[in-house]
């Protein structure tokens, strides 16, 4: 059976390079990793700077050009991997892409459908040549005539024999977080005899409703999957600190406030802190009527997980916000909404992480190399703060590279 070629367009001209063994090196000014919002807002204001998408008519004679690279099947970024029960009047608001409005025709459209077809029509409607399904396993720096240039190796998904090298002048990461998963360490984890699922993991409720459920994770996912799975089973929601609900409006100043303070915290070398931790958990109808049932509302952090469940030592918490209950809780699930880490392994090659196991960021710069940017990371993780990234990312790699 004739297997598909790589799903990048036939390399010519100047801009393609071939050597007599290894992979097909191709030539680019700006690689961008990740198609998700982040990715694609970068793609298009790289576009509107001048620099012209691979596959274009004409783009080997371009003066300069550009690639994103996806290794999803297609359009949607990680959108298109949430639970089908997660409906576009749930998820955190979806925040227009540059230069077409999102329209919601259905607020209980599963936004795994809803998402992608949006992600998917803009793709089209400005022509970016999306790169799919092509996975980015090292970036590197090379000498060159020009001076140093980073090579992208890529495999193509499905055919991993088949591989690309992109050689760049810059980059812009934008690979998200989906791809990790933030698993805690807890003494007994192995030993569980139960079921163990990420957030990511998630389907429907209905697959869990065997017996009882235990949530850890303070977050937004955590809460809305609480809810749903109460529906079935009873559950225990476990979380590292008290949560807070805010009973106001998510204003603009409210959204400045939080991305401020992660942004100091990239600022200085450190990894990007939870949007939660400072702004807190909105208190919506629903929430309010997960409270009052009493499904929303949360111990500590147990001690240990035995082989049929969790174990709690120490006696009461003594903390507001906090509930206390028996010493062990026996479970059948412990569903990790524990959130997400960015996904930058393929990056190590660069040497970017400071000492503080962070990056150095100045906006979504780089310090340490300029002309690596990074979207969608600490404070424009958001899909308002990834599309306004993707304006800067461009408007700093043309004031660098000097196009």
């Amino acid at each position: 059976m004739d297997r598909p070629p790589v799903a990048t367009p036939a390399a010519s001209g100047r801009r393609a390079l071939r050597t007599p063994r290894g992979p097909r090196t191709v030539e680019v000014d700006v690689v961008v990793v990740g198609a998700g919002q982040a990715g694609l807002s970068s793609a298009y204001h790289l576009h509107r700077t001048g620099l012209v998408p691979v596959g274009s008519a004409g783009w080997e004679a371009a003066r300069g050009t550009y690639v994103v690279l996806d290794d999803n099947p297609r359009a949607g970024g990680a959108w298109q991997h949430r639970w089908r029960s997660l409906t576009m009047a749930d998820a955190h608001r979806v925040h227009d892409l540059p230069g077409m409005p999102l329209t919601i025709a259905d607020p209980a459209e599963p936004a795994a459908d809803a998402v992608p077809y949006y992600f998917a029509q803009y793709e089209e409607a400005f022509g970016l040549n999306v790169q799919r399904p092509v996975r980015v396993t090292r970036v590197e720096r090379v000498a060159a005539a020009d001076g140093s240039r980073f090579h992208v190796t890529t495999r193509h998904v499905d055919h991993p024999d088949e591989a690309v090298v992109w050689s760049a002048r810059g980059l812009v990461n934008a690979s998200g977080t989906w791809a990790r998963p933030f698993w805690p360490a807890y003494p007994g984890r192995a030993q569980f005899r139960g079921r163990q699922l990420h957030t990511r993991d998630f389907r429907t409720a209905a697959d869990l409703a065997d017996g009882h459920v235990v949530v850890v994770g303070g977050g937004t996912s955590a809460v809305q999957l609480l809810l749903q799975v109460a529906q079935v089973t009873s559950t225990t929601w476990v979380t590292r600190r008290p949560p807070v609900w805010i009973d106001e409006e998510f204003t603009p100043e409210l959204g400045r406030e939080a991305v401020s303070v992660v942004e100091e915290r990239v600022r200085t070398g450190r990894p990007p802190g939870s949007v939660v931790s400072v702004t807190g958990l909105p208190l919506t109808p629903a929430y309010r009527a997960g409270i009052e049932a009493g499904v929303l509302r949360a111990r500590p952090a147990f001690t240990r997980i035995v082989p049929d469940g969790v174990v709690w030592e120490g006696g009461a918490p003594g903390v507001e916000g906090w509930v206390d209950g028996p010493s062990s809780v026996a479970a059948r699930t412990i569903l990790w909404a524990t959130g997400f880490r960015a996904s930058l392994d393929h990056l190590a090659p660069l040497g970017l992480r400071a000492p503080g196991g962070g990056i150095v960021m100045d906006g979504t710069e780089v310090v340490a190399d300029p002309r690596v940017q990074l979207v969608g990371y600490g404070p424009s993780a958001s899909t308002i703060g990834a599309t306004r990234a993707g304006r800067e990312a461009a408007r700093r790699l043309r004031r660098t590279l000097g196009w």
